[in-house]
């Protein structure tokens, strides 16, 4: 019996065979070929093809849903989100649009303060000084305003900074004595007093205060995120950072069948030999990937490192000074690195002598040419194919950065480029203004990777971007910021690539640093059935339109996670 997409699809969670016909089968296979059709039984591609051959491949009563044109790619994945919700479920969103100026933050705060009783925490997430009229921080002063007996902490949307009100800071005893802490930056006025604004390790002096969410409440932003996730098309994602808590929390949800997104984690590695002496014990203990849960539901993936800061907070590790205002100087600011170096390359040869897998957070051009030859010396001193260590975020790797990571690639199926298209877009304008003119055109260079024979993993690094992976397509290809505060393109677009490398880096290169392109990450014969199904033709709309994708259906091994409503 044959169907239209948008008839109640809940027979399609419990089906065996089923087959998507009269659509437009983009299947990123080696020869990125378009299918007519596609056939699943028990969850895996058994044939794509035409109509014909894939109506032949399964059963005579299996399930018939007609694409009636429409397009269908392979599940999304993001190679860095941080996977959790709870946030948008119990903190004031800043993240939203239609905050264009301080005062805008303050009435959602002041709103937040009249349902508390004095001396509750009020926290809230995503703000961005480069989207304020102001362009400048959030400060105590301000917040002091609205919330003069309620501490507040309004972490940015980099996730690296935020502003504590007068109350938070007496509560933390944050004075204008108080030193800096190593790899942290307590941002202070003309006289020397903190203005409420924290950095790097600073932050913690104030948001170890706030109290955690409950098992509960981290249970329902997971699973709240998995939800989401699939109505944008998305199968899979990286998680990085994580802690035992976290990961019994997946095994909770795994338990309930409730896992609708894989997931691959990597370990909190901390900053010290210590810490990461802990980690590698709790990862040996764990099947390396691709071995998984639940055949490829969930892996215990590597350990995530430190090397600098944030772009946003200019505290990433550069060789030329900050800048301000895209073309004022913050200068004598170039950053540090917020792991002792040396330190930092000794935890990467012990876990890479234990055959782990590492992916290192490096914004600045300093971090990321330190990370790449810290690897490339691992390598050397214990040749290992297909750990494959990566470099999240890469934002602005020098010539000599690109040509080590092309090397690693070939040689040892190392040296991955874990990146962002959508900083481009939704802190493009804070971004453009704190590199510059002369730097700003270094920002993601897909089309270097392209031409050096590299490969990269896209991403979100979700709560810093929207994780919807269409923002992140559409941002690889056209390079334009939100606001336009510096130009709509200020990174220019020689470094932009086509929509067909796009796709590739958000499922077949993703799904590879997630060690499950055999799985998924492609529409072919023998892999799971991951796929999602569009309003309109990913390889043929204007590239503008590509941040407007709509997705209306999403399989997970052949089952239907999510299905859109007409």
């Amino acid at each position: 019996m044959t169907f239209g997409l948008m008839v109640v699809l809940a027979s399609v969670a419990a089906a065996q065979d089923l087959v998507l016909v009269n659509g437009k089968i983009i299947t990123v296979d080696a020869k990125d070929s378009v299918a007519q059709a596609v056939a699943i039984t028990g969850g895996k591609i058994v044939a794509v093809g035409s109509n014909e051959a894939a109506r032949k491949a399964v059963a005579k009563d299996a399930q018939v849903i007609d694409l009636r044109g429409r397009a269908a790619t392979p599940g999304l994945i993001d190679t860095h989100a941080h996977f959790q919700e709870v946030d948008a479920l119990y903190s004031i969103d800043l993240s939203d649009p239609a905050i264009k100026k301080i005062d805008d933050v303050l009435d959602r705060v002041r709103a937040k303060v009249a349902t508390l009783k004095p001396g509750e925490w009020v926290r809230g997430n995503g703000w961005d000084e480069g989207k304020f009229a102001e362009r400048r921080y959030l400060y105590a002063s301000d917040l002091d305003k609205v919330a003069p007996e309620n501490p507040v902490y309004l972490t940015h949307t980099t996730g690296h900074y935020g502003v504590a009100n007068s109350y938070a800071m007496r509560l933390a005893k944050l004075t204008a004595e108080t030193k800096d802490p190593p790899a942290g930056t307590i941002d202070r006025d003309a006289q020397g007093r903190p203005t409420g604004v924290l950095k790097e390790s600073a932050a913690g002096l104030v948001n170890r205060l706030v109290p955690k969410f409950t098992h509960e409440e981290q249970r329902n932003g997971l699973e709240k995120i998995m939800a989401d996730f699939n109505r944008e098309g998305m199968t899979a994602a990286k998680d990085p950072s994580i802690g035992a808590d976290k990961f019994d929390l997946y095994n909770e949800l795994r338990a309930a069948g409730k896992m609708s997104v894989r997931v691959f984690v990597l370990w909190n590695g901390g900053r010290n030999m210590e810490s990461a002496n802990v980690v590698l014990k709790r990862m040996s203990s764990l099947p390396k990937p691709p071995a998984s849960f639940d055949d490829g539901l969930l892996l215990s993936g590597g350990v995530k490192m430190y090397m600098d800061g944030s772009g946003g907070a200019r505290t990433a590790w550069m060789y030329q000074d900050w800048n301000k205002n895209f073309k004022d100087k913050d200068t004598g600011n170039t950053g540090y690195p917020t792991t002792d170096p040396e330190v930092y390359r000794r935890i990467v040869k012990m876990f890479h002598d234990a055959g782990f897998h590492v992916s290192t957070h490096a914004i600045g051009d300093r971090a990321i040419d330190w990370v790449v030859d810290t690897y490339a010396q691992a390598l050397k001193d214990k040749p290992t194919l297909g750990l494959r260590h990566g470099i999240i975020h890469c934002n602005t790797p020098t010539d000599h950065a690109i040509e080590t990571m092309a090397m690693l690639q070939k040689q040892y199926d190392a040296g991955y480029p874990e990146a962002q298209a959508s900083f481009l877009w939704w802190i493009g304008d804070n971004y453009a203004g704190n590199l510059g003119p002369d730097r700003a055109g270094r920002l993601m260079p897909f089309r270097t990777y392209l031409n050096k024979g590299m490969v990269w993993g896209g991403g979100s690094d979700y709560p810093v971007t929207p994780f919807a992976a269409r923002y992140g397509l559409w941002s690889s290809v056209t390079r334009k910021t939100l606001n336009g505060v510096y130009g709509s393109q200020p990174f220019g677009t020689t470094e932009a690539v086509d929509v067909h490398a796009a796709l590739k880096s958000y499922t077949i290169w993703a799904a590879r640093q997630l060690f499950l392109e055999k799985q998924i990450g492609s529409i072919e014969a023998g892999k799971d059935a991951d796929i999602a199904v569009w309003d309109r033709d990913v390889y043929g709309v204007a590239a503008d339109d590509l941040k407007n994708l709509k997705c209306e259906m999403t399989l997970l091994k052949g089952r239907a996670v999510y299905r859109a409503v007409e």
